[in-house]
């Protein structure tokens, strides 16, 4: 009975590894159309071509603030720069957009 435990949980573990998403070519390695969060503290230069890669377009800017919206999933990211990377990186609504 214990191998048949084990090998249950060596399933589940490749059907964990399987369902791992891994970027397509030309995507950037972080971020996802639905969500940007992941781009805090990344270089601004740098990482608005990451940005743009994954369907966002800078919608307008406050200051140091940006929204950027991805018309094909509905998100809004609201993006503030401070000494040239992202210091604050929040997921909105698509109406704050």
């Amino acid at each position: 009975m214990k191998f048949q435990t084990l090998a249950g949980f060596d399933l589940a573990i490749v059907t964990l590894v399987a369902c791992v998403e891994e970027p397509e070519p030309g995507q950037p390695a972080v971020g996802s159309a639905s969500d940007l969060s992941s781009f805090e503290g990344a270089r601004a230069g740098q990482a608005e071509m990451g940005i743009q890669a994954l369907g966002y377009e800078n919608v307008r800017s406050e200051g140091l603030t940006s929204y950027w919206f991805n018309r094909s999933t509905g998100a809004c990211a609201r993006i503030t720069t401070s000494d040239g990377r992202y210091s604050d990186v929040t997921m909105l609504p698509s109406g704050d957009c």
